[in-house]
Protein backbone atom coordinates (compact mmCIF):
# COMPACT_ATOMS: atom_id res chain seq x y z
CA UNK A 1 0.00 0.00 0.00
CA UNK A 2 1.24 3.41 -0.77
CA UNK A 3 2.17 5.57 2.14
CA UNK A 4 2.25 9.23 1.87
CA UNK A 5 2.05 12.24 4.51
CA UNK A 6 -1.19 13.50 5.26
CA UNK A 7 -2.02 17.13 7.65
CA UNK A 8 -4.31 18.58 9.26
CA UNK A 9 -4.07 22.37 9.86
CA UNK A 10 -5.90 24.37 12.30
CA UNK A 11 -5.71 28.51 13.33
CA UNK A 12 -6.02 28.95 17.14
CA UNK A 13 -6.83 32.35 19.00
CA UNK A 14 -4.87 32.56 22.21
CA UNK A 15 -5.89 35.06 24.73
CA UNK A 16 -3.14 37.62 26.02
CA UNK A 17 -1.23 37.26 22.51
CA UNK A 18 0.89 40.17 20.96
CA UNK A 19 3.56 40.63 18.79
CA UNK A 20 7.05 41.22 20.87
CA UNK A 21 9.11 43.95 20.88
CA UNK A 22 11.71 43.11 18.56
CA UNK A 23 14.67 41.78 18.81
CA UNK A 24 17.70 42.47 16.87
CA UNK A 25 20.81 40.72 18.41
CA UNK A 26 24.19 41.50 16.82
CA UNK A 27 24.92 36.98 17.13
CA UNK A 28 24.75 35.32 13.85
CA UNK A 29 23.74 32.54 15.31
CA UNK A 30 21.35 32.28 17.90
CA UNK A 31 18.61 30.30 19.75
CA UNK A 32 16.10 30.91 22.76
CA UNK A 33 14.31 28.33 24.42
CA UNK A 34 11.67 28.51 27.11
CA UNK A 35 12.41 24.92 29.00
CA UNK A 36 8.95 23.96 30.34
CA UNK A 37 6.99 24.32 27.33
CA UNK A 38 10.18 23.80 25.00
CA UNK A 39 8.46 26.96 22.38
CA UNK A 40 11.23 28.33 20.50
CA UNK A 41 11.20 32.50 21.71
CA UNK A 42 13.73 33.68 18.90
CA UNK A 43 16.12 31.93 16.80
CA UNK A 44 18.23 32.88 13.89
CA UNK A 45 20.91 30.80 11.48
CA UNK A 46 20.15 27.70 14.37
CA UNK A 47 21.23 24.73 12.18
CA UNK A 48 24.35 26.56 10.46
CA UNK A 49 27.30 24.37 10.81
CA UNK A 50 29.67 26.24 13.83
CA UNK A 51 33.23 25.05 15.31
CA UNK A 52 32.09 24.34 18.87
CA UNK A 53 35.20 25.66 20.53
CA UNK A 54 35.17 25.10 24.31
CA UNK A 55 31.39 24.68 24.06
CA UNK A 56 32.24 20.91 23.25
CA UNK A 57 33.01 20.45 26.56
CA UNK A 58 29.34 20.29 27.15
CA UNK A 59 29.13 17.00 25.16
CA UNK A 60 32.46 15.32 27.35
CA UNK A 61 30.58 16.35 30.58
CA UNK A 62 27.43 14.54 29.87
CA UNK A 63 29.20 11.41 28.56
CA UNK A 64 30.90 11.11 31.57
CA UNK A 65 27.57 11.96 33.81
CA UNK A 66 26.27 9.40 32.11
CA UNK A 67 28.68 6.87 33.12
CA UNK A 68 28.62 8.17 36.19
CA UNK A 69 24.49 7.92 36.69
CA UNK A 70 24.47 4.24 34.77
CA UNK A 71 27.00 3.32 37.50
CA UNK A 72 30.43 2.07 34.77
CA UNK A 73 32.46 4.39 36.77
CA UNK A 74 32.38 5.76 40.60
CA UNK A 75 33.51 9.70 41.46
CA UNK A 76 36.34 8.58 43.01
CA UNK A 77 37.96 6.41 40.43
CA UNK A 78 41.15 8.05 39.17
CA UNK A 79 43.25 8.81 36.30
CA UNK A 80 46.43 9.42 35.14
CA UNK A 81 47.45 12.76 33.79
CA UNK A 82 49.69 11.33 30.49
CA UNK A 83 52.43 13.27 28.71
CA UNK A 84 49.88 13.86 25.91
CA UNK A 85 47.02 15.09 28.35
CA UNK A 86 49.77 17.81 29.80
CA UNK A 87 51.34 19.21 26.87
CA UNK A 88 48.22 19.10 24.67
CA UNK A 89 45.55 20.67 26.85
CA UNK A 90 47.89 21.48 30.45
CA UNK A 91 49.91 24.88 31.03
CA UNK A 92 52.47 24.26 27.78
CA UNK A 93 49.53 24.22 25.56
CA UNK A 94 48.70 27.86 27.18
CA UNK A 95 44.92 26.88 26.79
CA UNK A 96 42.80 26.70 29.19
CA UNK A 97 43.61 24.27 31.48
CA UNK A 98 43.54 23.12 35.43
CA UNK A 99 47.34 22.44 35.75
CA UNK A 100 47.19 18.87 36.38
CA UNK A 101 51.12 17.78 36.94
CA UNK A 102 52.58 15.36 34.75
CA UNK A 103 52.14 11.44 36.30
CA UNK A 104 49.45 12.25 38.86
CA UNK A 105 46.49 10.87 39.32
CA UNK A 106 42.67 12.43 39.86
CA UNK A 107 39.34 11.60 40.47
CA UNK A 108 36.67 11.99 37.78
CA UNK A 109 34.69 14.51 40.20
CA UNK A 110 38.41 16.36 40.19
CA UNK A 111 38.18 16.18 36.71
CA UNK A 112 34.68 17.23 36.12
CA UNK A 113 35.07 20.47 38.11
CA UNK A 114 38.18 21.14 36.14
CA UNK A 115 35.88 20.71 32.31
CA UNK A 116 33.35 22.63 33.88
CA UNK A 117 34.77 25.58 36.44
CA UNK A 118 37.91 25.87 34.91
CA UNK A 119 37.05 24.98 31.02
CA UNK A 120 40.03 22.92 31.52
CA UNK A 121 41.47 21.62 27.89
CA UNK A 122 43.65 18.82 29.80
CA UNK A 123 40.69 17.88 32.19
CA UNK A 124 39.04 16.83 29.26
CA UNK A 125 41.88 14.64 27.47
CA UNK A 126 42.53 12.68 31.18
CA UNK A 127 38.92 11.85 31.00
CA UNK A 128 38.72 10.74 27.80
CA UNK A 129 41.84 8.38 28.10
CA UNK A 130 40.36 6.88 31.03
CA UNK A 131 37.72 6.08 29.47
CA UNK A 132 38.20 5.32 25.94
CA UNK A 133 41.79 5.17 25.86
CA UNK A 134 42.98 7.91 23.49
CA UNK A 135 41.53 11.21 22.98
CA UNK A 136 41.12 10.40 19.57
CA UNK A 137 38.93 7.31 20.55
CA UNK A 138 36.81 9.11 22.95
CA UNK A 139 35.98 11.63 20.32
CA UNK A 140 34.15 8.62 18.15
CA UNK A 141 32.23 7.87 21.27
CA UNK A 142 31.06 11.43 21.85
CA UNK A 143 30.08 11.98 18.22
CA UNK A 144 28.35 8.26 18.58
CA UNK A 145 26.73 9.74 21.91
CA UNK A 146 25.83 13.21 20.08
CA UNK A 147 23.53 10.93 17.35
CA UNK A 148 22.10 9.03 20.50
CA UNK A 149 20.31 12.20 21.91
CA UNK A 150 19.38 13.35 18.18
CA UNK A 151 22.40 16.46 17.66
CA UNK A 152 22.54 15.58 13.87
CA UNK A 153 24.57 18.49 13.33
CA UNK A 154 27.74 17.49 15.87
CA UNK A 155 30.75 15.53 15.23
CA UNK A 156 33.57 15.83 17.42
CA UNK A 157 37.54 14.91 16.47
CA UNK A 158 38.42 15.63 20.09
CA UNK A 159 36.78 15.82 23.47
CA UNK A 160 37.87 19.78 24.31
CA UNK A 161 36.91 21.63 21.00
CA UNK A 162 41.12 22.94 20.16
CA UNK A 163 41.03 23.70 16.88
CA UNK A 164 40.50 20.87 14.20
CA UNK A 165 38.68 20.54 10.83
CA UNK A 166 36.60 17.61 12.44
CA UNK A 167 34.90 19.44 14.89
CA UNK A 168 31.39 20.71 14.07
CA UNK A 169 27.82 21.49 15.94
CA UNK A 170 24.86 23.81 15.85
CA UNK A 171 23.48 26.27 18.10
CA UNK A 172 20.50 24.18 18.16
CA UNK A 173 22.24 21.10 19.07
CA UNK A 174 23.96 22.77 22.22
CA UNK A 175 21.03 23.95 23.17
CA UNK A 176 19.32 20.55 23.20
CA UNK A 177 22.44 19.63 24.96
CA UNK A 178 22.38 21.69 27.79
CA UNK A 179 18.33 21.54 28.07
CA UNK A 180 19.24 17.67 28.27
CA UNK A 181 21.77 17.49 30.87
CA UNK A 182 19.71 19.87 33.37
CA UNK A 183 16.68 17.47 32.82
CA UNK A 184 18.51 13.94 32.66
CA UNK A 185 21.45 14.62 35.72
CA UNK A 186 19.84 16.99 38.17
CA UNK A 187 22.32 15.27 40.47
CA UNK A 188 25.13 16.97 38.80
CA UNK A 189 23.67 19.87 37.50
CA UNK A 190 24.78 22.01 40.21
CA UNK A 191 28.57 21.45 39.42
CA UNK A 192 27.52 24.16 36.68
CA UNK A 193 27.05 26.63 39.45
CA UNK A 194 30.12 26.46 41.29
CA UNK A 195 31.83 29.44 41.53
CA UNK A 196 35.66 28.62 41.69
CA UNK A 197 37.71 25.07 42.24
CA UNK A 198 40.97 24.99 43.45
CA UNK A 199 43.86 22.69 41.57
CA UNK A 200 47.57 22.26 41.99
CA UNK A 201 47.16 25.27 44.40
CA UNK A 202 45.97 27.37 41.71
CA UNK A 203 41.80 28.61 42.04
CA UNK A 204 40.40 29.75 39.25
CA UNK A 205 36.45 31.75 39.41
CA UNK A 206 33.62 30.01 36.73
CA UNK A 207 34.27 32.34 34.00
CA UNK A 208 30.46 32.36 33.41
CA UNK A 209 29.39 33.00 36.64
CA UNK A 210 31.78 35.39 36.52
CA UNK A 211 30.02 37.68 33.98
CA UNK A 212 28.16 38.52 36.46
CA UNK A 213 24.58 38.70 35.26
CA UNK A 214 22.86 35.99 37.00
CA UNK A 215 23.47 32.74 35.13
CA UNK A 216 23.26 29.32 36.14
CA UNK A 217 26.11 28.48 34.28
CA UNK A 218 26.96 26.30 31.11
CA UNK A 219 29.67 27.33 28.93
CA UNK A 220 31.84 29.70 27.12
CA UNK A 221 33.29 29.36 23.54
CA UNK A 222 35.71 31.19 21.19
CA UNK A 223 36.82 30.27 17.58
CA UNK A 224 38.76 32.00 15.30
CA UNK A 225 37.16 33.38 12.39
CA UNK A 226 33.69 32.44 14.12
CA UNK A 227 33.66 34.96 17.02
CA UNK A 228 32.65 34.69 20.94
CA UNK A 229 29.42 31.96 21.78
CA UNK A 230 27.84 31.18 24.92
CA UNK A 231 25.33 28.32 25.84
CA UNK A 232 23.43 29.49 29.04
CA UNK A 233 20.58 29.24 31.17
CA UNK A 234 18.93 31.08 34.36
CA UNK A 235 15.11 31.35 36.05
CA UNK A 236 13.28 34.06 37.00
CA UNK A 237 10.27 34.13 38.80
CA UNK A 238 9.62 29.99 38.04
CA UNK A 239 10.54 30.27 34.42
CA UNK A 240 13.93 29.22 32.56
CA UNK A 241 15.27 30.41 29.49
CA UNK A 242 18.13 28.31 27.50
CA UNK A 243 20.23 30.40 25.28
CA UNK A 244 22.48 29.56 22.75
CA UNK A 245 24.28 32.31 20.87
CA UNK A 246 27.73 32.41 18.33
CA UNK A 247 29.04 34.97 16.07
CA UNK A 248 29.94 37.34 18.47
CA UNK A 249 32.58 40.33 17.94
CA UNK A 250 34.18 40.36 21.83
CA UNK A 251 33.92 39.26 24.77
CA UNK A 252 32.32 42.36 25.86
CA UNK A 253 29.53 42.36 23.24
CA UNK A 254 29.04 38.60 24.23
CA UNK A 255 28.16 39.71 27.99
CA UNK A 256 26.08 42.73 26.96
CA UNK A 257 24.16 40.23 24.31
CA UNK A 258 23.29 37.89 26.52
CA UNK A 259 22.49 40.49 29.19
CA UNK A 260 20.03 41.76 26.67
CA UNK A 261 18.27 38.58 24.55
CA UNK A 262 17.57 36.95 28.32
CA UNK A 263 15.69 40.39 29.26
CA UNK A 264 13.89 40.37 26.21
CA UNK A 265 12.86 37.08 26.87
CA UNK A 266 11.54 37.07 30.67
CA UNK A 267 9.70 40.62 29.59
CA UNK A 268 8.05 40.16 26.50
CA UNK A 269 6.71 36.59 26.78
CA UNK A 270 3.89 34.77 29.00
CA UNK A 271 2.47 31.02 29.24
CA UNK A 272 -0.55 30.27 27.61
CA UNK A 273 -2.42 26.86 27.24
CA UNK A 274 -2.85 25.69 23.90
CA UNK A 275 -5.02 22.54 24.57
CA UNK A 276 -5.50 20.94 27.56
CA UNK A 277 -4.57 17.12 28.57
CA UNK A 278 -7.12 14.92 26.48
CA UNK A 279 -8.56 17.78 24.87
CA UNK A 280 -9.58 16.76 21.64
CA UNK A 281 -7.77 18.64 19.22
CA UNK A 282 -8.38 17.27 15.93
CA UNK A 283 -9.95 14.08 13.90
CA UNK A 284 -8.29 11.95 11.87
CA UNK A 285 -10.26 9.65 8.94
CA UNK A 286 -9.68 6.02 9.38
CA UNK A 287 -9.68 3.55 6.45
CA UNK A 288 -11.38 0.34 7.28
CA UNK A 289 -12.50 0.91 10.17
CA UNK A 290 -16.07 0.55 12.10
CA UNK A 291 -16.24 4.12 12.45
CA UNK A 292 -14.98 7.16 9.74
CA UNK A 293 -12.81 9.24 11.81
CA UNK A 294 -10.28 9.23 14.79
CA UNK A 295 -10.39 12.01 17.84
CA UNK A 296 -6.50 12.75 18.27
CA UNK A 297 -5.21 14.34 21.55
CA UNK A 298 -1.77 15.26 23.30
CA UNK A 299 -1.01 13.74 26.47
CA UNK A 300 -0.36 16.30 28.28
CA UNK A 301 -1.08 19.80 28.54
CA UNK A 302 0.02 21.98 25.10
CA UNK A 303 1.72 25.00 26.68
CA UNK A 304 3.84 27.62 24.78
CA UNK A 305 5.22 31.05 25.73
CA UNK A 306 3.63 34.33 23.74
CA UNK A 307 3.97 37.69 23.47
CA UNK A 308 1.79 39.16 26.33
CA UNK A 309 -1.15 41.81 25.91
CA UNK A 310 -3.66 40.94 22.82
CA UNK A 311 -5.05 38.55 20.71
CA UNK A 312 -4.29 36.98 17.22
CA UNK A 313 -3.94 33.22 15.62
CA UNK A 314 -1.13 30.58 15.66
CA UNK A 315 -1.34 27.78 13.60
CA UNK A 316 -1.31 24.25 14.12
CA UNK A 317 -0.61 21.25 11.32
CA UNK A 318 -0.98 17.74 12.57
CA UNK A 319 1.02 15.32 10.26
CA UNK A 320 0.44 11.85 10.10
CA UNK A 321 0.95 9.01 7.56
CA UNK A 322 -2.05 8.62 5.14
CA UNK A 323 -3.75 5.90 4.79
CA UNK A 324 -4.46 5.18 8.06
CA UNK A 325 -6.15 2.25 8.39
CA UNK A 326 -7.81 0.21 11.06
CA UNK A 327 -7.45 -0.94 13.74
CA UNK A 328 -6.51 1.70 15.72
CA UNK A 329 -6.05 1.49 19.37
CA UNK A 330 -6.55 4.08 21.72
CA UNK A 331 -2.86 6.03 23.13
CA UNK A 332 -1.57 4.71 19.67
CA UNK A 333 0.53 7.44 18.10
CA UNK A 334 -0.97 9.01 15.58
CA UNK A 335 1.21 11.61 14.37
CA UNK A 336 3.06 15.56 15.90
CA UNK A 337 1.66 18.59 16.04
CA UNK A 338 3.39 21.57 15.03
CA UNK A 339 2.43 24.92 16.18
CA UNK A 340 3.95 27.98 14.11
CA UNK A 341 3.57 31.44 14.51
CA UNK A 342 3.96 33.75 11.14
CA UNK A 343 5.62 31.19 9.14
CA UNK A 344 8.17 29.84 12.02
CA UNK A 345 7.95 26.96 14.18
CA UNK A 346 7.97 27.58 17.80
CA UNK A 347 6.97 23.84 18.94
CA UNK A 348 6.18 20.46 18.09
CA UNK A 349 4.21 17.49 20.20
CA UNK A 350 3.00 14.02 19.62
CA UNK A 351 -0.70 13.52 19.29
CA UNK A 352 -2.44 9.97 20.16
CA UNK A 353 -5.82 8.23 19.61
CA UNK A 354 -7.82 8.78 22.00
CA UNK A 355 -10.24 6.50 21.28
CA UNK A 356 -10.08 2.81 19.48
CA UNK A 357 -11.27 2.24 15.90
CA UNK A 358 -11.82 -1.86 15.27
CA UNK A 359 -11.84 -3.08 11.90
CA UNK A 360 -14.62 -2.95 9.46
CA UNK A 361 -17.05 -4.89 7.79
CA UNK A 362 -16.25 -6.30 4.22
CA UNK A 363 -17.94 -3.56 2.38
CA UNK A 364 -16.78 -0.62 4.59
CA UNK A 365 -13.25 -1.87 3.51
CA UNK A 366 -14.25 -1.94 -0.30
CA UNK A 367 -15.80 1.69 -0.05
CA UNK A 368 -12.80 3.02 1.89
CA UNK A 369 -10.08 1.48 -0.68
CA UNK A 370 -12.40 3.00 -3.49
CA UNK A 371 -12.05 6.45 -1.69
CA UNK A 372 -8.54 5.77 -1.36
CA UNK A 373 -7.98 4.89 -5.25
CA UNK A 374 -9.91 8.13 -6.05
CA UNK A 375 -8.16 10.00 -3.42
CA UNK A 376 -4.84 9.44 -4.87
CA UNK A 377 -5.90 9.93 -8.46
CA UNK A 378 -6.70 13.27 -7.40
Amino acid sequence: MLRLFAAIVLSITVPGFARAAPLDTKAKEILLIEESTGTVLFERQADAPIPPASLAKLLTAEYVFRELKEGRIRPDIRYKVSEYAWRTGGALSRTSTMFAALNSDISVMDLLRGVIVHSANDACIILGEGLAGSDAAFAEKLTARAKELGLSSTALANSNGLPDPGNKTSIRDLARLAMHIRAAYPEYAGLFGEEDFEWNKIRQRNRILKLGIGLDGMALGFAEGVGYGIVATTERNGTRLYLAMSGLGSDKERVAETRRVLDWGFSNFARRTVFRQDETVAEAPVFGGDAARVPLRADKNVDIFVPVDTEDKIRARIRYTWPLTAPVSAGQKIGAMELSLGGRKILETPVYASAPVGAGSLASKAWDGLKELMFFWL
